[in-house]
């Protein structure tokens, strides 16, 4: 496995570890193949203490590798680039989110949406990872999703709605140029949720229901009942298929890849 980098994903109750193994692929073969490593998380026991425990089982952690590319799927505050401050953001956060103690704030940066996405760690699970990793990089899980998105948003004149179900959360947005015009997330595990929250998103944006578009990606609650009950409202309704966006390939045909990961991955395909 390329032992310089190995992607950790930390979810609200879930782990997993991926890697490009370049090292044993033919550099004339078309891909590298992607390698998957979903753990098993135990209830009742903190993440840090799980990623603890999976140091000591799994075979992705046993390789000599260095530096880890974390990818956290939590709560975000959005802040305009213009008035973010980087002294200011824990106290901007802790407002957001008065809930979430004991948690070390960090922040990417999307430049190309004039924003910054400010998210947070446990503070011992980040303490885990400095002692087992020599160099750690942090991402929001909906940076990539934002930026590949964005930019297929310039496709056509239509105006565009998505929405992106991931561990029973869905995140609603739409761009307007280059900037956010609507971006918020809400705990939507069930269809009548999702509903409720996409077509009210799509009447305060005043979106045109016989003209806009509407795009569902992720794990979709019921697919089929909910795009059927969204057309009962809105013309184009359409669910975005890996595939189309990134082809045929390992990382696409690996059963339980988040989509996050996918686009975060998709440069190095």
């Amino acid at each position: 496995m390329k032992k310089n980098r190995i992607t950790i994903r930390v979810g609200h109750s879930t782990l997993s570890f991926s890697a490009f193994n370049v090292a044993a692929s033919d550099h004339t073969a078309a891909q590298p193949e992607f390698i998957y490593e979903p753990y098993v998380v135990r209830s009742g026991v903190s993440i840090a203490a799980n990623l603890r425990e999976a140091f000591k089982t799994s075979d992705m952690l046993a390789t000599d590798t260095t530096k880890a590319r974390v990818v956290i799927d939590g709560p975000v505050l959005m802040v305009p680039v213009e008035l973010f401050e980087e002294q200011q953001m824990n106290l901007y956060y802790g407002h957001a989110f008065p809930d979430l103690t004991q948690s070390h704030v960090l922040y990417n940066v999307l430049p190309d949406l004039n924003a910054v996405a400010i998210f947070s760690i446990n503070s011992d699970l980040k303490l885990v990872l400095d002692d087992h990793f020599h160099d750690v990089s942090y991402y929001c899980a909906m940076t990539p999703v934002w930026r590949h998105l964005h930019k297929r948003s310039f496709g056509g004149v239509r105006n565009k709605l998505y929405g992106y179900f991931h561990e029973r959360q869905l995140d609603i947005f739409a761009f307007q140029q280059n900037r956010f015009k609507f971006c918020n997330q809400f705990e939507a595990n069930r269809t009548n949720d999702a509903l409720y929250f996409l077509l009210y998103v799509w009447q305060q944006l005043a979106l045109d229901a016989s003209h806009d578009e509407i795009y569902l990606v992720g794990d979709l609650p019921s697919e089929d009942g909910l795009t059927d009950r969204l057309k009962e409202y809105i013309k184009k309704v359409k669910v975005i298929d890996p595939v189309d966006d990134f082809g045929e390939s390992s990382l696409t045909k690996t059963k339980g890849v988040t989509y996050d990961l996918m686009t975060l991955y998709s440069k190095e395909l």
